[in-house]
């Protein structure tokens, strides 16, 4: 009996651990959910921004960080957008009013990134 708890210790430990180390590539997450306003929502997962979204120029885009640390929300082109959000908490910006494609990064964590399409 002392033996299985000890395994199943361990095994805990070596889930616990592979999960708090993912990376960029875990895998995708979906990204968008659509409103009616043409607005969406930027859902963040196990260090992933997920899938691009697309948004209707001047829109509300959601984000809800489902991890437990902060991450950022930040246009690769100067100006555009750049939001923190905590650990566990949502928040809401208002995509460019110019249709383009937005690359954007977490100044955190600099393997994520992703893309707000403007259409």
């Amino acid at each position: 009996m002392k033996k299985l708890l000890v395994l199943l210790f361990g095994l805990c430990v070596v889930a616990a651990l592979a999960t708090a180390c993912g990376g960029s590539t875990a895998t995708s997450q979906k990204s968008e959910t659509a409103t009616a306003s043409g607005g969406a929502t930027i859902t963040i997962a196990n260090f992933s921004f997920g899938d691009p979204i697309t948004v209707s120029p001047g829109a509300p885009v959601t984000i809800n960080n489902t991890d437990s640390v902060e991450h950022s929300v930040t246009s690769d082109t100067a100006g555009k957008f750049d939001t923190d959000v905590d650990g566990k908490e949502s928040k809401t910006f208002t995509a460019p009013s110019e249709p383009a494609e937005y690359a954007f990064h977490c100044t955190y964590h600099k393997s994520m990134k992703g893309t707000l399409i403007v259409k």
